[in-house]
């Protein structure tokens, strides 16, 4: 026989909709199931990924507590985005560029996680040459060049494998490496060879579970531009040891008058390369975040597997922006060649003001930088007893002389600053002098340079 039951539904007249229900089973109310000695509480905690997060970058600059000087206005020598003081704007073909993709109205939905072919057609076709060839197929769009490092790390990589990566270096590497399980082994650069690898010490670095090698040319942070003959020492190096590199090629062909750029894949004849670019630094757009990645593969080593993967990889986000993919075809082409020469022009007029300035600084050995954005300048700390480090120095620059300049600590190495050479040349002329005021002031304990013999 059932069990015969009564409902109870009571209807509350301000909200009719809402029906509370009471069910009674024999007379009885229903009793909530027990737990299994379980007291319910809230444990909500970050995930394991998260806490491996770290910026270096952040981490040193939030916890200098310090305030500029009140008597000084702040000039900041501290960020890569060239669009922050207005005196470097994109060419207006850019402009045009965007402004057509909006009104033609085809940009305005969903596109493949890899890029509309079109548009990577476009991309394929500029970067394409006999010495490495390119289709559609060998190209993947990403949001901004930072998204491009993500994805080739994360598919040439497993938690507990390692990559090399330079020292010093961009501090992303780091970042997103340790945040996927990732070890990261520092190969070195060398200020006296104006910033080239140390090869053998990098060399030493590869075992068995080594993933990728990290390559940054032109260098952020040091300005440097590799010459043709290192880059293919490097290569001779992966070759050797079968190891794939990714090349943060952000900064390609943005090198002085004196040098020339040259792409690695062009260089290579078996070494798989992952090439990450954007429209970021050369064409002066940071905030559009358009990126990319070529896949350069000649002997098909990394086969089906890396470019299959690296499609599963990019549906986890619904890809670059769709507008700016529309523009990328009338950039390329329609871009003026005076803008590229005005900008490095300004770049490399700026960046030798700074190093001749600071070169007769008693106490700083800034190394001349022949592209990107960025000049590395030397601390001679034991001349400098007021301070214990390169981060100390930088604090007590800002509080001094309102001048904010990153520590080298954030690029894996100490007794450096970076100088970001983007800012107007007024304001370049006016640091370098602070600068110069504040190390004459604490140069061996503030004696003074005026009466120090200074070995320059």
């Amino acid at each position: 026989m059932m069990d015969s039951c009564l409902i109870q539904v009571n209807s509350n007249t301000a909200l009719s909709s809402v029906l509370d229900v009471h069910v009674n089973l024999n007379g009885k109310s229903p009793s909530l199931p027990k737990g299994k000695g379980r007291k319910p509480h809230w444990v909500v905690r970050a995930s394991e990924m998260s806490r491996r997060t770290f910026n270096p970058i952040r981490a040193i600059v939030d916890a200098m507590k310090v305030e500029p000087n009140p008597r000084k206005a702040l000039i900041s020598l501290s960020i890569g985005d060239p669009t922050v003081f207005g005196n470097l704007p994109t060419d207006d073909e850019v402009i045009r560029a965007m402004k057509e993709a909006l009104d033609s109205g085809k940009y305005n939905g969903y596109a493949p996680s890899v890029g509309y072919l079109s548009c990577r057609e476009v991309v394929a076709s500029y970067y394409n040459c006999p010495e490495a060839p390119l289709k559609a197929q060998d190209v993947i769009l990403t949001s901004g060049c930072s998204q491009a490092i993500e994805l080739a790390l994360a598919v040439l990589a497993n938690p507990g494998q390692n990559i090399l990566v330079p020292r010093p270096g961009f501090s992303l590497y780091k970042t997103l490496a340790h945040s996927m399980g990732i070890e990261v082994k520092f190969y070195n650069l060398l200020p006296e060879k104006s910033w080239e690898i140390d090869l053998k010490q990098m060399e030493s670095l590869v075992d068995n579970r080594t993933a990728c090698l990290i390559v940054n040319n032109p260098s952020n942070p040091c300005g440097s531009v590799f010459s043709r003959s290192h880059l293919q020492k490097i290569l001779a190096v992966a070759s050797r040891q079968c190891v794939p590199i990714l090349a943060d090629e952000i900064y390609a062909e943005m090198v002085f008058e004196d040098c020339k750029y040259e792409s690695l894949a062009k260089l290579s004849t078996n070494v798989p390369i992952l090439s990450c670019g954007g429209l970021a630094k050369r064409w002066l757009v940071p905030g559009w975040r358009m990126g990319w990645i070529l896949i350069h593969d000649r002997r098909d080593i990394f086969g089906e597997e890396i470019r299959e993967g690296l499609l599963r990889l990019s549906q986890r986000i619904l890809g670059p922006c769709t507008a700016v993919q529309g523009a990328l075809g009338r950039i390329f082409h329609h871009t003026s060649p005076e803008f590229y020469h005005n900008t490095l022009s300004f770049l490399k007029s700026n960046a030798a003001l700074c190093y001749a300035a600071l070169s007769t600084v008693c106490g700083l050995k800034p190394v001349r930088p022949q592209g990107a954005m960025y000049l590395m300048v030397g601390i001679e700390m034991e001349h400098f007893p007021d301070f214990e480090n390169d981060v100390e120095f930088t604090e007590r620059l800002i509080a001094e002389q309102s001048v904010f300049c990153l520590p080298a600590t954030c690029f894996e190495y100490p007794n450096f600053f970076r100088v970001v050479i983007t800012v107007p040349e007024e304001m370049m002329t006016e640091a370098c002098q602070r600068i110069h005021y504040f190390c004459e002031k604490h140069y061996q304990g503030g004696e003074g340079t005026q009466d120090l013999e200074c070995d320059k």
